[in-house]
């Protein structure tokens, strides 16, 4: 089932990273134009890829039922709160980007607070959710979840949630230096060197908070750690050639998923109460996973060269005469 788990972890990783700059941009898609063409030229921008990233998560939710069915019961049992908060913020943000243009005549800043509110409860449940996995989720000695539901709100996930709202906005301003409108270009260079220092931080104190919070780290913990330095590095060097730096923050996003799945490996759920739960016990028969072997990788080839010939399509920035999604 180490394979399996691996698939796992590149489908969440491919969503981070591709979706990732859909949330940054919606977030700050009242900041970076405040008249009606610009925010079109904007979401334009991350049209053409909007739905496609988002199957990466469908996919890898899929994964989790079908392999990993125990997983799937105590992780969503034990962070319920977290998930309707999740739900909620991806149903409005994506019917938001879907509903604004439908009416051309019609008065839009409704649906532009929605983008913005439903991408950073998206952000915020995500950084959450991703925050307690690491810290260890609040169930009992026997894997059930606790009745306090202020302690999904514990400061180390609280850290997690504003890294993300800042992580997402930083990635999103980067995709914008590559594909947005040559009018913003001005305004997404001053954003993205706002945002480059609280990544930073979340960064360096994320990683000092849970060296010394969290035990029996793996060894691959601390090289996908490394790889989120160096991605950050990347970056903060990086942006005078935002081609460049875009893959590096792509990368860095997908880095805290990565991070939640080699963290304790084998175990890959625990609490602070001492229960745990390895691979091998959260996973499906093996004659359940040898049927979703015949779908998934075919499945995966798919989507992977789906996604690739969608950002060739669409890889110039957006200008007056780019068809608009949205």
């Amino acid at each position: 089932m180490t394979i399996w788990w691996g698939v796992l972890g590149l489908l969440l990783g491919g969503y981070f990273a591709l979706a990732g700059y859909d949330y940054g941009v919606g977030m700050l898609l009242p900041a970076i134009s405040r008249d009606e063409p610009g925010q079109r030229r904007v979401l334009g921008a991350v049209g053409p890829f909007f739905l496609a990233n988002e199957v990466w998560l469908v996919a890898a939710v899929g994964v989790l039922f079908g392999a990993f069915p125990h997983l799937e019961g105590r992780v969503f049992a034990g962070a319920y709160v977290l998930v309707v908060l999740l739900l909620l913020g991806l149903v409005t943000f994506t019917a938001a980007v879907q509903l604004r243009s439908r009416h051309p005549e019609g008065n839009r800043r409704g649906w532009t607070f929605a983008i913005a509110a439903g991408a950073l409860v998206t952000a915020v449940s995500w950084g959450l959710f991703l925050g307690n996995l690491v810290h260890g989720l609040p169930l009992d000695a026997q894997g059930r979840p606790v009745d306090d539901v202020l302690a999904l709100f514990n400061p180390y996930a609280a850290l997690w949630g504003l890294g993300f709202v800042a992580l997402f906005c930083l990635q999103g301003l980067v995709f914008l230096a590559v594909r947005g409108p040559v009018e913003i270009a001005g305004r997404v260079r001053r954003l993205t060197r706002s945002f480059l220092a609280p990544v930073g931080v979340f960064l360096v104190i994320a990683t000092a908070w849970g060296a010394f919070s969290v035990s029996h780290v793996s060894w691959a913990a601390l090289a996908v750690v490394a790889i989120a330095f160096a991605a950050y590095l990347t970056v903060l060097f990086g942006l005078r050639r935002p081609r460049l730096a875009l893959p590096a923050v792509m990368l860095l996003s997908a880095c805290p998923a990565l991070l939640v799945g080699v963290l304790r490996f084998p175990v890959v759920l625990a609490s602070g109460t001492g229960y745990q739960l390895t691979v091998d016990q959260a996973a499906t028969t093996p004659d359940m996973a040898a049927v979703i072997g015949w779908f998934a990788a075919p499945a995966l080839l798919v989507l992977v060269a789906v996604q690739w010939l969608t950002w060739r399509a669409h890889r110039r920035p957006v200008d007056e005469k780019s068809l608009l999604h949205f």
